[in-house]
């Protein structure tokens, strides 16, 4: 089983991902794609800035992997065994 520590290490790697590529490529500006995009990830920082720390990481795993899989359309494996 992977550790909280291990969970949250993937997510922001995964947002990092995201963030290259959204920075590096200029088809995602002011597209459908991008909208869903934002509105997945301003989800999951939403949940996660809760000021009592109350986040449900699967939610934020399965926002950030959304995110995610709608940029690179599964191009890379989004579990990990």
């Amino acid at each position: 089983m992977r550790t909280k520590q291990m969970r949250l290490r993937r997510i922001q790697h995964l947002a990092h991902e995201i963030m290259d590529k959204m920075n590096k490529d200029n088809e995602y500006t002011d597209c459908p794609t991008s909208k869903i995009v934002i509105d997945n990830l301003s989800r999951a920082l939403g949940n996660l800035a809760d000021p009592f720390g109350n986040y449900s990481l699967e939610y934020l795993e399965e926002k950030v992997e959304k995110a995610h899989y709608l940029l690179f359309k599964n191009e890379k494996k989004l579990k990990i065994k």
